[in-house]
Protein backbone atom coordinates (compact mmCIF):
# COMPACT_ATOMS: atom_id res chain seq x y z
CA UNK A 1 0.00 0.00 0.00
CA UNK A 2 1.33 3.43 -0.89
CA UNK A 3 2.04 5.98 1.81
CA UNK A 4 -0.86 8.07 0.51
CA UNK A 5 -3.39 5.25 0.85
CA UNK A 6 -1.89 4.12 4.16
CA UNK A 7 -2.26 7.65 5.53
CA UNK A 8 -5.86 7.74 4.30
CA UNK A 9 -6.65 4.41 5.94
CA UNK A 10 -5.06 5.55 9.19
CA UNK A 11 -6.95 8.83 9.10
CA UNK A 12 -10.28 7.07 8.54
CA UNK A 13 -9.52 4.65 11.36
CA UNK A 14 -8.54 7.30 13.88
CA UNK A 15 -11.31 9.68 12.85
CA UNK A 16 -8.85 12.37 11.79
CA UNK A 17 -10.53 12.15 8.39
CA UNK A 18 -14.30 12.64 8.65
CA UNK A 19 -16.84 11.24 6.18
CA UNK A 20 -19.68 13.70 5.52
CA UNK A 21 -22.96 12.49 3.99
CA UNK A 22 -24.26 15.00 1.42
CA UNK A 23 -27.36 12.94 0.55
CA UNK A 24 -31.05 13.63 1.19
CA UNK A 25 -33.31 10.78 2.35
CA UNK A 26 -35.06 9.06 -0.57
CA UNK A 27 -38.75 8.32 0.00
CA UNK A 28 -42.32 8.83 -1.28
CA UNK A 29 -42.25 12.54 -0.42
CA UNK A 30 -38.89 13.22 -2.09
CA UNK A 31 -39.32 16.41 -4.17
CA UNK A 32 -38.83 15.99 -7.93
CA UNK A 33 -38.85 18.43 -10.82
CA UNK A 34 -42.29 19.06 -12.30
CA UNK A 35 -42.29 20.20 -15.94
CA UNK A 36 -45.22 21.94 -17.66
CA UNK A 37 -47.32 19.06 -18.97
CA UNK A 38 -47.97 20.84 -22.27
CA UNK A 39 -44.28 20.52 -23.19
CA UNK A 40 -43.00 17.35 -21.51
CA UNK A 41 -43.76 14.19 -19.56
CA UNK A 42 -42.87 14.08 -15.89
CA UNK A 43 -41.09 11.46 -13.83
CA UNK A 44 -43.11 9.31 -11.45
CA UNK A 45 -42.37 9.90 -7.76
CA UNK A 46 -40.41 7.40 -5.70
CA UNK A 47 -42.42 4.40 -4.55
CA UNK A 48 -41.54 1.15 -2.81
CA UNK A 49 -43.36 -2.19 -2.82
CA UNK A 50 -42.53 -4.76 -0.19
CA UNK A 51 -41.63 -8.25 -1.40
CA UNK A 52 -41.17 -9.84 2.00
CA UNK A 53 -40.34 -8.91 5.58
CA UNK A 54 -39.49 -12.02 7.61
CA UNK A 55 -42.88 -13.49 6.74
CA UNK A 56 -44.50 -16.13 4.54
CA UNK A 57 -43.13 -14.43 1.42
CA UNK A 58 -39.58 -14.63 2.75
CA UNK A 59 -39.20 -15.92 6.31
CA UNK A 60 -35.64 -14.73 6.99
CA UNK A 61 -35.24 -11.67 4.81
CA UNK A 62 -36.62 -8.19 4.09
CA UNK A 63 -36.52 -6.61 0.63
CA UNK A 64 -38.50 -4.33 -1.66
CA UNK A 65 -39.05 -3.32 -5.26
CA UNK A 66 -38.49 0.39 -5.84
CA UNK A 67 -39.77 2.64 -8.65
CA UNK A 68 -38.43 6.08 -9.50
CA UNK A 69 -36.97 8.24 -12.24
CA UNK A 70 -33.22 8.46 -12.76
CA UNK A 71 -33.21 12.09 -11.62
CA UNK A 72 -34.92 11.65 -8.25
CA UNK A 73 -33.65 12.95 -4.93
CA UNK A 74 -29.92 13.45 -4.60
CA UNK A 75 -28.86 12.45 -8.09
CA UNK A 76 -26.15 12.49 -10.74
CA UNK A 77 -26.65 14.04 -14.21
CA UNK A 78 -24.59 12.38 -16.94
CA UNK A 79 -23.67 14.21 -20.16
CA UNK A 80 -26.22 12.27 -22.24
CA UNK A 81 -28.98 13.63 -19.95
CA UNK A 82 -29.06 16.72 -22.19
CA UNK A 83 -29.26 16.88 -25.98
CA UNK A 84 -26.02 18.88 -26.07
CA UNK A 85 -24.14 15.87 -24.62
CA UNK A 86 -26.00 13.06 -26.35
CA UNK A 87 -23.10 11.99 -28.61
CA UNK A 88 -20.45 11.42 -25.94
CA UNK A 89 -19.55 7.73 -25.99
CA UNK A 90 -18.42 7.98 -22.34
CA UNK A 91 -21.39 10.09 -21.32
CA UNK A 92 -23.75 7.44 -19.90
CA UNK A 93 -23.78 6.08 -16.36
CA UNK A 94 -22.35 2.77 -17.61
CA UNK A 95 -19.52 4.34 -19.62
CA UNK A 96 -18.33 7.13 -17.30
CA UNK A 97 -14.63 6.80 -16.44
CA UNK A 98 -14.45 5.69 -12.80
CA UNK A 99 -11.45 7.97 -12.29
CA UNK A 100 -13.77 10.95 -12.77
CA UNK A 101 -16.05 9.99 -9.88
CA UNK A 102 -13.68 10.93 -7.04
CA UNK A 103 -12.11 14.36 -6.86
CA UNK A 104 -11.46 17.57 -4.95
CA UNK A 105 -14.36 19.86 -4.10
CA UNK A 106 -14.60 23.63 -3.88
CA UNK A 107 -17.60 24.96 -1.96
CA UNK A 108 -18.87 28.44 -2.75
CA UNK A 109 -21.04 29.72 0.10
CA UNK A 110 -24.05 31.57 -1.34
CA UNK A 111 -26.32 30.98 1.67
CA UNK A 112 -26.59 34.62 2.75
CA UNK A 113 -27.30 35.81 -0.79
CA UNK A 114 -29.94 33.09 -1.26
CA UNK A 115 -31.64 33.92 2.04
CA UNK A 116 -32.00 37.50 0.79
CA UNK A 117 -33.02 36.52 -2.77
CA UNK A 118 -34.31 33.04 -3.58
CA UNK A 119 -33.69 33.73 -7.30
CA UNK A 120 -30.02 34.54 -6.61
CA UNK A 121 -27.62 33.86 -9.50
CA UNK A 122 -23.93 33.11 -9.02
CA UNK A 123 -21.96 34.93 -11.71
CA UNK A 124 -18.47 34.60 -13.14
CA UNK A 125 -17.48 37.64 -11.10
CA UNK A 126 -18.87 35.98 -7.99
CA UNK A 127 -16.70 32.91 -8.58
CA UNK A 128 -13.64 35.08 -9.22
CA UNK A 129 -14.25 36.98 -5.97
CA UNK A 130 -14.40 33.63 -4.16
CA UNK A 131 -11.12 32.60 -5.83
CA UNK A 132 -9.46 35.83 -4.72
CA UNK A 133 -10.21 34.82 -1.12
CA UNK A 134 -9.76 31.04 -1.22
CA UNK A 135 -7.51 30.29 -4.17
CA UNK A 136 -7.94 29.27 -7.78
CA UNK A 137 -10.39 26.53 -8.73
CA UNK A 138 -8.37 23.76 -10.35
CA UNK A 139 -8.99 21.43 -13.29
CA UNK A 140 -10.68 18.13 -12.50
CA UNK A 141 -12.47 19.47 -9.44
CA UNK A 142 -16.12 19.68 -8.40
CA UNK A 143 -17.61 23.10 -7.71
CA UNK A 144 -20.51 23.06 -5.24
CA UNK A 145 -22.92 25.97 -4.68
CA UNK A 146 -23.93 26.06 -1.00
CA UNK A 147 -27.32 27.68 -0.38
CA UNK A 148 -28.64 25.82 2.71
CA UNK A 149 -31.75 25.38 0.53
CA UNK A 150 -33.43 22.54 2.43
CA UNK A 151 -33.28 24.41 5.71
CA UNK A 152 -34.38 27.65 4.07
CA UNK A 153 -37.55 26.46 2.31
CA UNK A 154 -38.24 23.02 3.80
CA UNK A 155 -39.01 19.72 2.08
CA UNK A 156 -42.68 20.56 1.40
CA UNK A 157 -41.77 23.78 -0.42
CA UNK A 158 -38.55 22.51 -1.99
CA UNK A 159 -39.47 23.65 -5.53
CA UNK A 160 -40.60 27.06 -4.21
CA UNK A 161 -42.91 27.58 -7.19
CA UNK A 162 -45.75 30.05 -7.69
CA UNK A 163 -47.89 31.12 -10.65
CA UNK A 164 -44.74 32.53 -12.30
CA UNK A 165 -42.78 29.30 -11.97
CA UNK A 166 -40.08 28.04 -9.61
CA UNK A 167 -37.87 30.40 -7.65
CA UNK A 168 -34.54 28.88 -6.68
CA UNK A 169 -30.88 29.93 -6.93
CA UNK A 170 -28.35 28.72 -9.45
CA UNK A 171 -25.58 29.72 -11.83
CA UNK A 172 -25.65 32.27 -14.60
CA UNK A 173 -24.51 31.20 -18.06
CA UNK A 174 -21.27 33.19 -17.71
CA UNK A 175 -20.55 31.38 -14.44
CA UNK A 176 -20.92 27.98 -16.08
CA UNK A 177 -18.88 29.01 -19.11
CA UNK A 178 -16.09 30.23 -16.81
CA UNK A 179 -16.05 26.93 -14.89
CA UNK A 180 -15.94 24.94 -18.14
CA UNK A 181 -12.94 27.01 -19.25
CA UNK A 182 -11.28 26.01 -15.97
CA UNK A 183 -11.93 22.36 -16.96
CA UNK A 184 -13.80 21.38 -13.79
CA UNK A 185 -15.26 17.88 -13.51
CA UNK A 186 -18.75 18.91 -12.47
CA UNK A 187 -21.17 21.31 -10.82
CA UNK A 188 -23.33 20.56 -7.78
CA UNK A 189 -26.19 22.30 -5.99
CA UNK A 190 -28.59 21.84 -3.06
CA UNK A 191 -31.73 22.60 -5.11
CA UNK A 192 -33.86 20.15 -7.12
CA UNK A 193 -31.92 20.74 -10.37
CA UNK A 194 -28.51 22.08 -11.30
CA UNK A 195 -29.99 25.21 -12.90
CA UNK A 196 -31.79 28.14 -11.29
CA UNK A 197 -35.58 27.98 -11.11
CA UNK A 198 -35.92 30.69 -13.77
CA UNK A 199 -33.30 29.19 -16.10
CA UNK A 200 -35.80 28.40 -18.85
CA UNK A 201 -36.01 32.14 -19.49
CA UNK A 202 -32.26 32.79 -19.70
CA UNK A 203 -30.65 33.92 -22.96
CA UNK A 204 -28.95 30.52 -22.91
CA UNK A 205 -31.67 28.34 -21.34
CA UNK A 206 -30.59 25.90 -18.61
CA UNK A 207 -26.84 26.65 -18.87
CA UNK A 208 -25.82 24.15 -16.17
CA UNK A 209 -27.40 21.47 -18.34
CA UNK A 210 -26.85 22.69 -21.89
CA UNK A 211 -23.31 24.04 -21.50
CA UNK A 212 -21.96 21.73 -18.83
CA UNK A 213 -23.16 18.50 -20.44
CA UNK A 214 -22.26 19.84 -23.87
CA UNK A 215 -18.69 19.97 -22.56
CA UNK A 216 -18.92 16.35 -21.24
CA UNK A 217 -19.11 17.55 -17.63
CA UNK A 218 -21.35 16.26 -14.84
CA UNK A 219 -24.04 17.55 -12.49
CA UNK A 220 -25.18 16.84 -8.93
CA UNK A 221 -28.55 18.01 -7.57
CA UNK A 222 -30.46 17.94 -4.27
CA UNK A 223 -27.29 17.80 -2.19
CA UNK A 224 -27.43 18.70 1.48
CA UNK A 225 -25.00 19.39 4.36
CA UNK A 226 -22.68 21.54 2.25
CA UNK A 227 -22.40 23.76 5.35
CA UNK A 228 -20.39 20.93 6.91
CA UNK A 229 -17.64 21.18 4.27
CA UNK A 230 -14.73 23.63 4.18
CA UNK A 231 -14.41 25.98 1.24
CA UNK A 232 -11.42 23.96 0.03
CA UNK A 233 -9.68 20.75 1.01
CA UNK A 234 -12.43 18.11 0.85
CA UNK A 235 -12.66 15.11 -1.49
CA UNK A 236 -15.97 14.20 -3.16
CA UNK A 237 -17.08 10.61 -3.96
CA UNK A 238 -19.94 10.46 -6.49
CA UNK A 239 -20.45 7.06 -8.20
CA UNK A 240 -23.91 6.80 -9.84
CA UNK A 241 -25.57 3.43 -10.39
CA UNK A 242 -24.09 1.70 -13.44
CA UNK A 243 -27.34 1.71 -15.44
CA UNK A 244 -26.99 0.59 -19.06
CA UNK A 245 -27.22 3.74 -21.21
CA UNK A 246 -28.42 5.63 -18.12
CA UNK A 247 -28.80 9.41 -18.20
CA UNK A 248 -28.21 9.68 -14.46
CA UNK A 249 -29.14 8.04 -11.20
CA UNK A 250 -29.85 8.60 -7.54
CA UNK A 251 -26.68 8.10 -5.50
CA UNK A 252 -25.13 8.43 -2.07
CA UNK A 253 -22.75 11.40 -2.18
CA UNK A 254 -19.94 11.34 0.37
CA UNK A 255 -17.16 13.78 1.14
CA UNK A 256 -13.90 13.30 3.03
CA UNK A 257 -12.47 16.15 5.07
CA UNK A 258 -9.93 16.71 7.80
CA UNK A 259 -11.57 16.75 11.22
Amino acid sequence: MSNTLADLATGLGTGDIEVVDLTQVLGPDTPIIHLPEEIAKNSAPFSMEQISKYDEDGPAWYWNVIHMGEHTGTHFDSPIHWVSGKDYQDGGTDTLPAQNLVGPAFVIDCSKETAADKDYLLTKEGVQAWEAEHGEITAGSWVLMRTDWLGLVGRDNFLNADENGPHSPGPSACCIQYLIEKDIMGWGVETVGTDAGAAAMFEIPFPAHSLMHGANKYGLASLTNLDKLPATGSILIVPPLKIENGSGSPLRVLALKDK
